[in-house]
């Protein structure tokens, strides 16, 4: 009996992704399609469970195709895990980021003043960046 067969948009559709999405991890290798009916790609559940994996890395975990595919196809457990483990060492460092950005915009909605430069909250911060370009400048004459 042979495997129930989901057409490209039926697949779409129901994991919630474009249908130029599947064409592309297709293309590329890293979710291939299971066959095709008159040029329609098709995907058995064995592809749909593939394509769920790959939607784990990709939108829960947040990383990029190219590190995906690394993941993915990776056979070896301490590899997969070496990937894993830079991945968490990226998205630390984005949470720092993010953080210093959030606090930043926190810090700029306190400016009582309607002229940012001037402000007791964020005029300190310009004037230091402002005297730091400046040596910078001054040390390199």
């Amino acid at each position: 009996m042979p495997a129930e067969l989901y057409s490209i948009r039926e697949a779409a559709e129901a994991f919630g992704v474009p249908v130029s999405t599947l064409r592309y991890y297709d293309d590329i290798a890293l979710v291939p399609a299971s066959a095709r009916r008159a040029r329609v790609r098709c995907y058995d559940r064995a592809a749909l469970a593939r394509l769920a994996y790959v939607l784990l890395w990709r939108s829960d975990a947040m990383l990029s195709v190219e590190r995906t595919m690394a993941i993915v196809s990776s056979a070896d457990r301490d590899h997969r895990n070496e990937l894993i483990g830079r991945s968490l060492a990226d998205l630390d460092d984005r949470i720092a980021r993010l953080t210093r950005a959030r606090n930043t915009l926190e810090r700029m909605t306190n400016c009582p003043d309607d002229d940012p430069v001037g402000c007791i909250v964020t005029g300190a911060r310009i004037r230091r960046e402002v005297d730091a370009a400046l040596f910078s400048i001054g040390a390199e004459a």
